[in-house]
């Protein structure tokens, strides 16, 4: 019972802090940087997508209390952007899984990183195999290319995405497996029937 009142006391700091983002000022109404003024978005709209951001890190945050630091979240127009770090590639997935599963989300793009060996040990071949494997499902027409986000570490290939069907996850997979030097595919690509919320 103390359980469940503590996380909705936490919860509830949650919202006040990011409240406190809201003012008259030129940061925006809603944080987003930007006059209210000069925001090309409705004042619905902003306050649709401020609540979608909000719903989201309160509900990343009581999964972890780190992602509240490590995790960036900006909503603009039902469109969902991710960026941060955190520590393995099954996180990363988790954390695609719950933005698409927030209420009203459009789409999501997920440039979170794994902290370890990614910005200072990537080497070259690791460069080369992510530019090889975009370029393939970009030229694959049974692949949807702007759904997928691909990262290489020691040339292991970790591909998170949206698959609108087995096919087309079989054939993003088959792809990356076909790039020269390659260790190893991990694939985190979650089916839109996996999805609480699917897709507009």
């Amino acid at each position: 019972m103390m359980n469940k009142i503590n996380k909705k006391l936490f919860i509830i700091f949650i919202f006040i802090t990011l409240s406190s983002c809201v003012g008259t000022s030129t940061v925006g109404v809603f944080g987003s940087g930007v006059s209210v003024a000069l925001d090309p978005r409705t004042i619905g709209t902003q306050i649709d997508d401020s609540i979608m951001q909000k719903n989201l890190v309160s509900r990343l945050v009581l999964k972890d209390k780190k992602y509240f630091i490590n995790v960036k979240i900006k909503v603009l127009d039902g469109r969902i952007y991710l960026t941060g770090k955190v520590d393995t590639p099954e996180e990363k997935l988790q954390i695609t899984k719950s933005a698409w599963e927030t209420n009203g989300a459009r789409s999501v793009k997920n440039d979170i990183r794994i902290k370890e060996k990614f910005s200072f040990k990537m080497k070259a071949g690791d460069i080369l195999i992510t530019t090889q494997l975009r370029s393939a499902i970009i030229l694959n027409k049974k692949i949807s290319s702007a759904n997928y986000n691909i990262d290489t570490y020691n040339k292991t290939i970790y591909i998170y995405g949206i698959s609108y069907d087995n096919d087309e996850r079989k054939e993003v997979i088959k792809e990356a497996k076909e790039i020269l030097d390659v260790k190893d595919v991990v694939a985190s690509i979650l089916l839109v029937s996996d999805l609480s919320r699917q897709k507009d």
